[in-house]
């Protein structure tokens, strides 16, 4: 470290996730990997073929120097697995829904996939600095990737320290967790690393894998920010530059922090002091030291009521949830009622446990929520621009329906108000969701898909009226000319036969004139039923096209 303030507590360990939510442009992915998904029905099928068989795997930094992502399903479910450790707090249909297993306790097949770049014996380092001086270099311990059906991904960065003072520790959550800089201002003002890497340790000698300096950082691509490539050299199998994923939050990533504080470093009471209060704010506002609530001091105290979770205060132990962080805090390693220190720190068990998976589950809502949004306003514009026109197209009532279908597979497969069995695990979850706002998210997001799906029904309800309409009027004129011809065509004899069908050689022109008056009247019907079919084609298309080559179109699409 570059730098410590002598009169900060001392942090005993800390252990941080950095957590980089993006979303998949299936489509794209799917365009670009063809032989990724040739010969497979579902998105799920191609990614593991993706991962490894992608020819940018083979160019990558991250795989040349400590490999490549690997398939990290729970394959084993024994009392004492890890497996069986980190479902077992869980409701049975979480346990299917939110854990990629497989083998025979798999009893179906998850809508997930989890990935690990093993890093057992392996010394890997995240480093960042400023132009101010200040640096850190922590080891990377964990690398996990989470890919869902429905296009969403999670990145989990995990890195500890241990025996550094709480001012590196927060800058090391601070200042890692950036991901693209928002100006050249924060650059210049040290508000943003000037430097980020990771790097190899081998043999004594260490090794550059990925570096950024943001020295050709020439602004936006479309709507996309320059991506750190810290982060797009473990996104290796997607090429950001064409626009295959995107980031979903801002230029933050989510920080998921573990900190036991040294006991020796601070005074007895220091678990019921301000001092303790104000380094609970840091490390919850993801701030960097100071010898004061970084906000008005009576707004952070208001917030911290909120946010902050104090069942096990009495001991020093607090967790807290804004929307970009959520944080443990103890006061070092001890024995917590009959959990013995020498199975492990329970505390830290719970962080890097079941903990952990509620924070991606949680997470997972939000993002998922946040494309749902961008999908409707997406979705609604299409629709806007076809009504502008008088005409909704097949194809964007396809992709509205899809919305539809794809909420209410989220609504009713992923979404889960109550995911573990436990009360304090029900309560972390809940004050996460809150400070995420995933409820009011969707219920938002529900409404909108609803009125957007009253909408068209409306519309089709018009269009089938008018159809209605339409086959009453061609009704009324097939009937009437059938009256007519029928009415002439039939023999009634004597001098009327002869008048209109034997053409009397004294009035020819009443026998012609009746048969052209007839031949006109039936073809101008057929005509104009013509007329009406084809001009209102697309209303009559679904019905009357085979049902496979319905399925071929919307293939294309």
């Amino acid at each position: 470290m570059a730098f410590t303030k002598e009169s900060s507590a001392g942090i005993l360990h800390l252990h941080t996730y950095f957590l980089f939510p993006f979303s998949i442009e299936k489509s794209a992915v799917m365009e670009h990997h063809p032989d990724a998904w040739r010969g497979k029905l579902h998105w799920m099928d191609g990614l593991d073929e993706w991962l490894s068989g992608s020819k940018r795997t083979a160019e990558s930094a991250v795989c040349g120097a400590v490999g490549p992502w690997k398939r990290a399903a729970y394959r084993t479910f024994e009392l004492d697995s890890p497996a069986y450790q980190d479902m077992v707090f869980f409701h049975p249909y979480v346990r299917r829904v939110f854990f990629d297993t497989a083998g025979a306790a798999a009893s179906r097949e998850s809508l997930l996939r989890c990935y690990h770049i093993p890093l057992k014996d392996k010394e890997v380092y995240f480093e960042a600095e400023d132009l101010k001086g200040r640096s850190a270099k922590t080891q990377i311990t964990d690398l996990r990737l989470f890919l869902f059906a429905n296009g969403i991904g999670i990145l989990s960065i995990g890195v500890e320290a241990f025996g550094l003072s709480s001012a590196d520790a927060l800058w090391i959550n601070e200042s890692m967790r950036k991901v693209y800089p928002s100006s050249l201002r924060q650059l210049r003002e040290g508000r943003f690393p000037s430097r980020m890497a990771f790097t190899h340790k081998q043999e004594g000698e260490s090794r550059t894998i990925v570096e950024e300096r943001f020295e050709k950082c020439l602004g936006m691509k479309g709507f996309l920010p320059p991506l750190s490539k810290t982060i797009t050299a473990l996104l290796y199998f997607a090429d950001y530059d064409s626009q295959e994923f995107e980031p979903v939050l801002d230029e933050r990533m989510i920080v998921y922090t573990y900190a036991a504080i040294e006991p020796g470093s601070v005074m007895e009471t220091y678990a019921a002091s301000e001092e303790y209060k104000i380094l609970l704010s840091r490390f919850l506002y993801v701030d960097r030291d100071g010898d004061d609530y970084r906000y008005d001091r009576y707004f952070v105290r208001q917030q911290m009521m909120r946010q902050l979770y104090t069942r096990w205060a009495h001991q020093g132990t607090y967790y807290g949830f804004t929307s970009y962080s959520n944080i443990t805090v103890c006061l070092g390693n001890f024995d917590c009622d009959e959990h013995q220190l020498m199975e492990g720190f329970l505390i830290h068990r719970m962080f890097d446990g079941r903990y952990y998976l509620m924070a991606l589950v949680a997470l997972f809502y939000r993002v998922t929520l946040l494309h749902f949004a961008e999908v409707s306003a997406d979705v609604s514009k299409t629709l806007y621009l076809d009504q502008q026109d008088d005409k909704l197209t097949f194809e964007n009532i396809r992709l509205a329906n899809a919305l539809r279908a794809d909420f209410l597979h989220f609504a009713n497969y992923w979404y889960f108000d109550e995911l573990a069995n436990k009360e304090e695990e029900i309560d972390h979850f809940l004050l996460q969701c809150r400070e995420y706002r995933t409820d009011t998210m969707k219920r938002d997001i529900e409404e909108e898909v609803e009125k957007l799906n009253a909408s068209l029904h409306n519309y089709f309800q018009f269009r089938n009226t008018e159809a209605v309409n339409r086959l009453a009027m061609l009704s009324l004129i097939f009937g009437a000319g059938a009256i007519l011809t029928g009415f002439f065509g039939m023999n009634f004899g004597r001098e009327f036969g002869k008048l209109f069908f034997e053409a009397d050689p004294r009035a020819p022109w009443v026998h012609y004139g009746a048969v052209t008056s007839v031949v006109l009247l039936a073809f101008g019907a057929l005509m104009f039923g013509t007329y009406v079919v084809v001009s209102n084609w697309t209303d009559y298309r679904s019905i009357l096209l085979p049902r496979r080559q319905q399925q071929g179109n919307r293939g294309k699409t």
